[in-house]
């Protein structure tokens, strides 16, 4: 499984990584983490997914201006990989050590001792 060197530092155990192609079945998730996961797979896989009931569950769930921010996250982060499989970038070929897209204080706090 490929993880950015970041995603490696936060709070998400490997547990519930392994369970999340399965989240709907799991127990580690919770229902308004579910919900996020569904629209994540709609706005990602299929947009008819997104129908009144899962409008209805995600408003139960997240205010608006949530939906817009797990929205646009989601649609950057999969429209980003969109286009990486465009350029065929190979996982590895850009180095985690890259400075490329982070603005100087993030790059120079990073490697801060």
């Amino acid at each position: 499984m490929q993880r950015s060197v970041w995603s490696g530092q936060q709070a998400v155990d490997e547990v519930h990584l392994a369970e999340l192609d399965d989240y709907e079945r799991s127990s580690r998730f919770t229902e308004r983490e579910k919900v996020a996961l569904r629209y994540t797979d709609a706005i990602t896989w299929d947009p008819t997914r997104a129908d009144d009931a899962l409008w209805a569950d995600l408003k139960r769930h997240f205010t608006e201006p949530e939906l817009v921010e797990v929205g646009y996250l989601v649609g950057v982060f999969a429209g980003g990989q969109r286009w990486i499989h465009t350029l065929q970038v190979q996982h590895g070929e850009v180095s985690a050590e890259s400075q490329t897209g982070y603005r100087a204080e993030l790059v120079a706090e990073k490697r801060a001792p």
